[in-house]
């Protein structure tokens, strides 16, 4: 019998004494986790013929999914779009702090800024896994400057831009290197925007519809060309209409690529967007709903007041969800829970 205690086999992880959502029932269960990944006990034991490496007593405690907050513009006093000398204190800062939230990973956010500041920011916020010292770093998410002058909202107007002749250039020559960026929320009307979409999306960059007064048609030849996002639905776009509905009308397309999901960031703060809004956005399209920034309210609380608003069921017998929540924003994923 293998013990898994090889030097080439990542180590078990077994939680105890912990109690877990299944069915909207709280059952004291074991949990056994591997490089992140929720084990089946039964494989472990009788596949594999593993024990745990680890053992951490919960105390009697719930253990549920951590969330992950894709945007984010700062907090406890930090601006990530502040060209500082030392970024990554701040970003250590609010890493640490938005433990307490629920929050073990994000995507550090910048607002449209002049090319100077992506610069000197950009490098300065590499990708880093989470720990007891605070959230993991996803990647940056970089909330304009490819953004509608209209829609803006409380974007600077004097550093919007859209794209010239050489398009995918402009975003280079804008933001520097593209390394540590995960998330760029652009308006798809801009000319030559589907040649971006496609070169970020070639790249592993998720692209994001946003601050934008794209048509429907629009909003799903940009999705055609590879975005799978859109930034806080609702807000800093065209109202819904019923003879064009809009971005808000990729909820319930049917010209999107076959089997593309399109997820959806809200601002659930109980100000930014009506309950009302909130239910006909999940009833819609309930398996990509995502929180975005706009609001200071922490994750935990949006979270809390989208449940409310919804009556979304978090957890059955056979999926594990993960609510992935930007500083007002929230994502749920559904995710196999045994692999």
């Amino acid at each position: 019998m293998r013990d898994g205690k090889g030097p080439s086999r990542a180590p078990v992880l077994q939680f105890t004494n912990c109690r877990i959502l299944r069915g909207r029932r709280l059952l004291r269960e074991d949990l056994w986790v591997r490089e992140g990944r929720i084990l089946d006990p039964e494989k472990l034991f009788f596949e594999e013929r593993l024990v745990a490496d680890q053992q951490r007593d919960c105390g009697g405690c719930i253990l549920a999914p951590g969330f992950i907050d894709v945007q984010i513009n700062g907090g406890f006093g930090v601006d990530f779009s502040q060209a500082t000398e030392d970024v990554g204190s701040g970003v250590a800062l609010v890493a640490q702090r938005i433990l307490s939230h629920g929050v073990t990973s994000f995507c550090p956010t910048l607002v449209t800024s002049p090319p100077e500041v992506y610069h000197k920011v950009l490098p300065q916020i590499p990708v880093k896994s989470g720990g007891p010292h605070g959230a993991g770093v996803l990647g940056v998410h970089l909330e304009g400057p490819f953004i509608s002058r209209e829609k803006r909202g409380a974007h600077p107007e004097a550093y919007l831009r859209s794209f010239e002749a050489n398009a995918f250039h402009d975003v280079l020559a804008t933001y520097g290197s593209l390394d540590n960026v995960r998330i760029v929320t652009l308006a798809p009307e801009l000319g030559r925007s589907h040649e971006v979409i496609r070169a970020l999306t070639a790249r592993g960059i998720c692209v994001s519809l946003g601050h934008s007064v794209a048509d429907l048609q629009v909003a799903e030849e940009a999705v055609q060309s590879g975005a799978t996002f859109i930034t806080h639905l609702f807000n800093a776009m065209l109202p819904f209409h019923h003879r064009d509905p809009g971005i808000v009308g990729l909820l319930t397309s049917d010209r999107l690529p076959p089997g593309r999901h399109i997820f959806y960031g809200m601002i659930s703060d109980g100000m930014h967007t009506n309950p009302a809004a909130l239910r006909i956005a999940h009833r819609a399209h309930p398996q990509g709903t995502k929180t975005l920034s706009g609001s200071i309210a922490p994750m935990d609380v949006c979270v809390r007041h989208f449940l409310q608003a919804t009556d979304f069921v978090m957890l059955d017998d056979s999926l594990h969800v993960q609510a992935t929540y930007i500083s007002g924003e929230l994502v749920w994923q559904a995710e196999e829970a045994r692999q």
